[in-house]
C-alpha cells in the first residue's frame, strides 16, 4: 500500500522541518519531497529516503522501477509501480494526443493550393507555390518529409544542439510580439487555445515574410460574407439531412443587460444543431402571434415537409404561438423543452424542506470558506488546488455538481478542520466558524448530501441526456424519466410515504411537457424499451398517442395510415420479419453511446417502409432548445458599445458565422452540458444574497439601478445574475476533477491573488480585494481597469 505523503518513515524526518511540496496533484508527490527550498529539482523518496535531482517525472520512474536514468525504489509495493506506471503511461499518452491533434491542425491548413508539375521548389519565398519547408513547432518533435514512405512523423531522440537554442529563442520573440498585441488590443487569453488562431499561425508561418493583414473594411465586408458561404457549406450535410430524417426548430426569446429584446432561432436535426437567425425588436411586443409569425417564416424557408416539430420553453406568450401553430400545420408538432421542464423538477424538489436544509447548509458552508482568505487557502492546500463549488449551466446544475463536489472531498475537507491550522486561526473561534465546523463534522449533513445526491442522481443524468447534442434525444427522454422514477423509488426502499411527494413533483412538471403524442411514440418505437418490455404496447395512453402521431404524420391520406396502424405497426408489435430476427433483438440489448435506434430502424425496418420512414424522423428529433439558450453571449458580445451602430444584416453575419462555430466546436469537444467556465449561476454558493433577484436595500432590479447610474453595463455580467458583491474566479478555480497537469515547474503557492469578498463576521460591508486584473470585452471592446482592493459601493450610495 502507497504511503501517507505527508510523513517520512523515520525518526530523522520526523524532527525535520515541514514537507516541502508544490501545489500538484500529480501522484508523483505522494512519493516524494522537496529536499532544499533553493533547489525545486532535487527530491527525497518518501519510501527509501534516497534524493534524486530532475524533479517529479524522475521521481515515478524511480518509483515505477523504470530502468536507465535512475535506480529503482527497493520498497515500492507493486500497488505503488502500477500507479507511477500508469501515470507515466497517461501522461505520455496526453503528449502524443496534444502533438497529432496540433499535428492535424497544421496540415487543414495549405495557402499555395494544388502543387503544379514543374513548378520550382523554394524552401522559403513569399507565394511559393510549393507547399515551403519552413521552420515551426511541430518541427522540434517531427520530421515531414512529403515523399518519404514514413508516416509516423515523429523524430527519433537526439542530442540538443545550437540550433535548438536558436529556434527557443527566435520562438520567444515571436511569442513577445503575439503576447505584446494580446495585452494592447486586450484579447482574452483563452483565445489562444482556439484552433482557428492556430490555423491561422500555421498560415502566417506558410505564407511566409510580408504578409500584410487585411483592413477593417475588407473584415466588415468581402472576407465576413465569405466566412458567412464557409460556415453555410460546412453546414449543408445538415440542410441534406433536414429532407432525409426532418428537423426541429427551435427559438428561445431573451432580455439582455441593455433591455434589448432578442430572439434566436437555431435548426436541430440528427447531425446536430445550427444557428440561422437572432432578431432584435425591442419595440414589438413578443406576443403569441409575433412569435408564431416569425417561426413560420423560417418554417417556410426550411420547407414544411421537412419540419417534425417546434421546441420552446414554457412561456404563455409560446403557448399561444403553439395554438395557432396547430391551426395552421396541424401535422408540425410544438413541444416544450425537456431541460426546462426537468430543472423545474430538480428545482420543485430542492424546495422540499428535507432537501433544502441539506442545501441550506451546504451553501452556508462553501460562502464562509470563499468569504476568506486564509479559509480559501487552508481548503485548497488540502484539496490539491480543487474547489468545491463547481459552477453549472443552470442554478440547480451548481448545486448538484457542488453537493458531488463536497462529498468527494470529504475526508480531505473533515482533515482540514481537525488540524492545527484551523484550530489556530481566528475564524476557529468566530461563530460561523464554529458552524461550518459542526456542519463539516456532522454525519446527518453528510447523509442528507448523500439523499440528495440519490435522489437528484437520476434526474441529472436524463438532464445530461436532454442538454447534449451528441445523440438524438427524443427516442430516450420518456423512458429515462420513467427509470429516474424507479430509481428514486429504490433510494427510499419502496416506501410510497416517502417518494411520493418527490413523483408528484416529476408528474406535475412532466404533465402536458415531457408526455405529448411525439414522446410517446418516441418510447414505443425506440426498440431498446419496447424489446425489452413489449408490455408497453397495452398502455392505452401510449397507443393512443401513437395513433395520434401516425394521423399527423400521413394527413389526408387515409390509405397509409390503415397501411401503418393495421399492418406495419402489427409486424413490429409482433416481431415478424426483420424485426424477428436474432441480430435485431441483440442490436437493441444495451443502450450505450454506440446505440443508436435510427440505424437499428434502418437495418431491421425495410419491410414496414412507411413506419421506418416515421420512426426515422422522430428518433431523430432532439427534445430541448437548450442549444439555442446556451450561446447568448455571442449576441450580446457582438452588439457591443462600439459595435451599436452595426446595420442588421452584418450583425447577423457576425453571430451566424461565430455561433455556429461555438456550436459545432462543441460537440467535437463533447463537453460536459452541465459544466460552465461562467460563475454566474455560482453565485449563491460563493456569496451571501448571491441568488437574489433585487437589490435588497433599494428593492429595484440590477438592470433598473444600472440605468437610474447612467452605466454602460449593469453590475452583473449575464441575465440570470442580479447578485450581490458578484465574485468572479479565474477558470483555474475549476478545474476538472479529470483534469490533469503537465509536468511544468510550479510555485509552491499560487501567486494568482483572487477576486474574494471578505466578508465581515456579522455581515459588514464586503470588500474586494483583487490583483489589478482587467475587464475585457471578448470582441475587443473597451477596457475597464479594476481597481486594486475596492469597496462593493451600495447602488443608492453612488
Amino acid at each position: 500500500m502507497s504511503m501517507d505523503p505527508t510523513c517520512i518513515p523515520s525518526s530523522e524526518a520526523s524532527n525535520s522541518a515541514p514537507l516541502l511540496k508544490r501545489n500538484s496533484v500529480d501522484v508523483g508527490w505522494d512519493y516524494g519531497v522537496i529536499v532544499d527550498p533553493s533547489n525545486k529539482d532535487r527530491l527525497q523518496c518518501l519510501l527509501c529516503g534516497n534524493q534524486y535531482t530532475g524533479g517529479v517525472s524522475r521521481m515515478k520512474r524511480h518509483i515505477a522501477q523504470i530502468r536507465g536514468d535512475v535506480a529503482s525504489c527497493t520498497k515500492a509495493t507493486k500497488e505503488d509501480i502500477l500507479k507511477c506506471k500508469k501515470a507515466i503511461d497517461d501522461n505520455a499518452a496526453k503528449k502524443k494526443n496534444k502533438k497529432k491533434a496540433a499535428m492535424e491542425i497544421r496540415e487543414e491548413v495549405n495557402v499555395v493550393g494544388e502543387e503544379s508539375e514543374g513548378d520550382e521548389i523554394e524552401n522559403v519565398a513569399v507565394g511559393s507555390k510549393k507547399r515551403p519547408y519552413v521552420l515551426g513547432p511541430m518541427d522540434r518533435y517531427t520530421n515531414i518529409n512529403p515523399d518519404s514512405s514514413d508516416t509516423s512523423g515523429f523524430k527519433k531522440t537526439r542530442q540538443p544542439n545550437i540550433s535548438d537554442a536558436i529556434w527557443k529563442e527566435k520562438s520567444h520573440k515571436v511569442s513577445q510580439y503575439l503576447a505584446r498585441w494580446v495585452y494592447e488590443a486586450g484579447i482574452p487569453f483563452h483565445a489562444i487555445d482556439n484552433d482557428s488562431f492556430k490555423r491561422f499561425v500555421e498560415a502566417v508561418g506558410q505564407f511566409g515574410p510580408g504578409y500584410q493583414p487585411p483592413s477593417q473594411y475588407q473584415l466588415r465586408e468581402p472576407l465576413l460574407k465569405e466566412e458567412v458561404e464557409r460556415t453555410k457549406t460546412f453546414l449543408k450535410k445538415q440542410e441534406e439531412e433536414w429532407a432525409l430524417t426532418g428537423c426541429s426548430i427551435m427559438t428561445d426569446a431573451w432580455t439582455d443587460r441593455k433591455r434589448r429584446s432578442i430572439m434566436n432561432l437555431c435548426v436541430n436535426c440528427k447531425q446536430g444543431t445550427c444557428f440561422l437567425s437572432s432578431r432584435e425588436d425591442s419595440e414589438a411586443s413578443h406576443t403569441g402571434v409575433y412569435i408564431f409569425d416569425y417561426v413560420d417564416k423560417f418554417i417556410e424557408d426550411i420547407g414544411a415537409q421537412n419540419v417534425v416539430q417546434v421546441v420552446t420553453d414554457n412561456a404563455s406568450n409560446n403557448m399561444a404561438a403553439a395554438e395557432l401553430l396547430k391551426i395552421k400545420r396541424p401535422n408540425i408538432f410544438w413541444t416544450s423543452c425537456g431541460t426546462h421542464t426537468i430543472n423545474l423538477m430538480l428545482e420543485g424538489i430542492g424546495k422540499q424542506s428535507k432537501f433544502k436544509a441539506t442545501i441550506d447548509k451546504a451553501k452556508a458552508f462553501t460562502i464562509f470558506v470563499y468569504a476568506h482568505h486564509n479559509t480559501l487557502a487552508m481548503m485548497r492546500k488540502y484539496t490539491k488546488k480543487r474547489d468545491i463549488v463547481r459552477p453549472g449551466v443552470t442554478r440547480f446544475a451548481t448545486s448538484f455538481l457542488t453537493l458531488q463536489s463536497l462529498m468527494e472531498k470529504k475526508q480531505e475537507l473533515r482533515a482540514m478542520f481537525s488540524s492545527n491550522a484551523w484550530g489556530e486561526s481566528k475564524w476557529a473561534k468566530s461563530p460561523k466558524g464554529k458552524v461550518a465546523y459542526a456542519t463539516v463534522m456532522s454525519q446527518a449533513f453528510w447523509n442528507g448530501v448523500t439523499l440528495c445526491l440519490k435522489v437528484f442522481g437520476p434526474l441529472v443524468m436524463v438532464l445530461r441526456l436532454v442538454d447534449g447534442d451528441r445523440k438524438p434525444s427524443m427516442g430516450f427522454v420518456y423512458g429515462e424519466l420513467t427509470k429516474a422514477k424507479e430509481e428514486i423509488k429504490a433510494a427510499y426502499k419502496q416506501v410510497e410515504t416517502n417518494y411520493r411527494p418527490i413523483l408528484d413533483v416529476i408528474d406535475e412538471k412532466a404533465k402536458g411537457r415531457l408526455d405529448s403524442a411525439l414522446h410517446l411514440t418516441a418510447y414505443f418505437l425506440n426498440p431498446f424499451y419496447f424489446f425489452n418490455n413489449s408490455i408497453i404496447q397495452d398502455d392505452p395512453i401510449i397507443m393512443d398517442g401513437v395513433l395520434t402521431c401516425v394521423e399527423a404524420f400521413f394527413p389526408d391520406n387515409v390509405n397509409v395510415q390503415d397501411e401503418v396502424i393495421n399492418r406495419e405497426l402489427l409486424k413490429y408489435k409482433n416481431k415478424e420479419g426483420g424485426f424477428g430476427r436474432p441480430l435485431a433483438t441483440m442490436g437493441c440489448a444495451t443502450n450505450n453511446e454506440s446505440y443508436d435506434p435510427v440505424g437499428w430502424w434502418s437495418n431491421y425496418g425495410n419491410h414496414t417502409p412507411n413506419l421506418k420512414r416515421m420512426a426515422t424522423r422522430i428518433l431523430s428529433l432532439t427534445s430541448s432548445s437548450s442549444g439555442c439558450e446556451r450561446n447568448w453571449s455571442t449576441f450580446e458580445g457582438i452588439h457591443t458599445k462600439k459595435r451599436n451602430r452595426l446595420d442588421a444584416t452584418r450583425l447577423n453575419n457576425l453571430v451566424y458565422v461565430q455561433f455556429n462555430a461555438k456550436l459545432i466546436n462543441n460537440k467535437r469537444k463533447g463537453k460536459d452540458v452541465l459544466r460552465t467556465k461562467e460563475v454566474t449561476n455560482a453565485q449563491g454558493w460563493l456569496v451571501e444574497g448571491g441568488d437574489e433577484e433585487v437589490d435588497p436595500v433599494s428593492g429595484l432590479t440590477w438592470e433598473v439601478i444600472g440605468e437610474a447610474m447612467g452605466a454602460d453595463e449593469v453590475l452583473q455580467p449575464r441575465r440570470t445574475t442580479r447578485n450581490i458583491g458578484v465574485r468572479e474566479l479565474h477558470e483555474e478555480d475549476f478545474m476538472s476533477e479529470d483534469d490533469t497537469e503537465e509536468e511544468v515547474d510550479e510555485d509552491f503557492e499560487s501567486s494568482l491573488v483572487y477576486k474574494i469578498p471578505c466578508v465581515s463576521e456579522y455581515g459588514g460591508n464586503m470588500k474586494t480585494v483583487q490583483k489589478e486584473s482587467e475587464s475585457i470585452n471578448e470582441y475587443g471592446g473597451s477596457m475597464k481597469t479594476i481597481q486594486k482592493e475596492s469597496e462593493s459601493i451600495n447602488a443608492t450610495d453612488t
